[in-house]
């Protein structure tokens, strides 16, 4: 995503400003905002010589220029949805807001096709048993079971290394020689992977103590049992935009109850709901970290990921949550096994 400082402009500004943006910048384009930072629309080159056409010059404001209804991408697109919509809409410069219509940064469909490579490291829980999973996991680690003719972590790798985020290791106990014999350094699958070898249960974030080194910038850390196809970039752009210390990916959850339920006070009916649905957030086991967040975690101790939050937000630090409305599945019974193999094709 391309940063936007520089190719700003208000409703007051004129055309002669348009073009100095547009001629001196890369992306082609020109962002129209409000004072809040809200999208008002797009200005490019064909809408200024359109102008011309119509009797405007270098003096006139651009009011009446600029598209009022421009294709734009929301924060938590996947790469894969901005991709169709520019192929799908033939626009090689899509906008990006958040949840409030506020430009976050502008993605290029070139960019899209062929990503940078990014310093951002990828730490990956890949050590658990997979108990609930058996007899699949007898012999085998869970995140090396199959979906798709695949296995769910070599899917997991290739959707990081497609986003530019190459740099990954393997937090590895149970059967770690069956992955390692898979993937060695990551070289064929795009990556350079390195393994942290868990002696004992270290918890979803107790192994982070043992990194060989501080990331120096913002780090993922995953579950190595998820499928999805969330957008990496988006949720480190939302991550840094928030000025985020720790920022959890969340997936709404809906739990019916099965009865009516019945309000009461002091003996008294107060109303009646039938099998009302409660909705929820609930962890989705990927998270966005700044390196500071390991000062948290003891060294070598059982630490939970939870624990981590909590200890982020008594320190009054930003706990952000990123919801996910891309697919999303956590592989951990049977039936999820088989409905991931299922959807697989068709989702990815």
């Amino acid at each position: 995503m391309q940063n936007i400082s520089g190719i700003t402009l208000t409703p007051q500004s004129t055309v002669k400003d348009a073009l100095e943006i547009i001629d001196q910048g890369q992306l082609q384009i020109a962002i129209v905002i409000d004072d809040n930072g809200k999208l008002i629309g797009t200005l490019t080159d064909g809408d200024i010589r359109r102008g011309f056409l119509s009797g405007r010059t270098l003096e006139s404001p651009i009011k009446g220029l600029y598209s009022k209804n421009p294709i734009v991408a929301h924060i938590k697109d996947s790469r894969d949805d901005v991709l169709e919509l520019c192929t799908s809409k033939k626009v090689y410069q899509i906008p990006v807001i958040d949840d409030s219509g506020v430009v976050i940064g502008v993605d290029l469909l070139d960019e899209i096709l062929k990503p940078n490579i990014l310093p951002n490291k990828v730490v990956l829980m890949v050590g658990g048993l997979g108990s609930r999973l058996r007899p699949l996991t007898e012999h085998m680690p869970k995140p090396m079971l199959k979906v798709g003719g695949k296995p769910i972590l070599q899917t997991i790798v290739e959707r990081f290394a497609n986003h530019g985020f190459i740099n990954i290791t393997f937090c590895v106990n149970y059967k770690s020689d069956i992955i390692q014999e898979h993937f060695g350094d990551g070289s064929e699958f795009g990556a350079h992977i390195d393994y942290i070898f868990e002696e004992k249960r270290m918890g979803t974030a107790g192994a982070l103590s043992l990194l060989n080194e501080m990331p120096k910038d913002p780090f993922f850390v995953m579950n190595g049992d998820l499928l999805t196809n969330v957008n990496f970039e988006h949720l480190l752009d939302f991550h840094l935009a928030n000025n985020s210390m720790a920022t959890m990916c969340v997936r709404e959850y809906d739990m019916q109850v099965p009865y009516g339920v019945v309000s009461v006070n002091e003996g008294q009916i107060l109303s009646l709901e039938e099998k009302p649905i409660h909705k929820f957030f609930v962890n989705a086991g990927i998270y966005m970290l700044d390196p500071a967040c390991l000062n948290n975690i003891p060294l070598n101790e059982f630490y939970d990921m939870p624990s981590l939050f909590d200890a982020v937000i008594a320190s009054k630090q930003t706990a952000a949550s990123f919801p996910i409305r891309e697919y999303w599945l956590d592989i951990g019974q049977l039936d999820e096994y088989e409905k991931a193999n299922n959807e697989y094709h068709e989702v990815f």
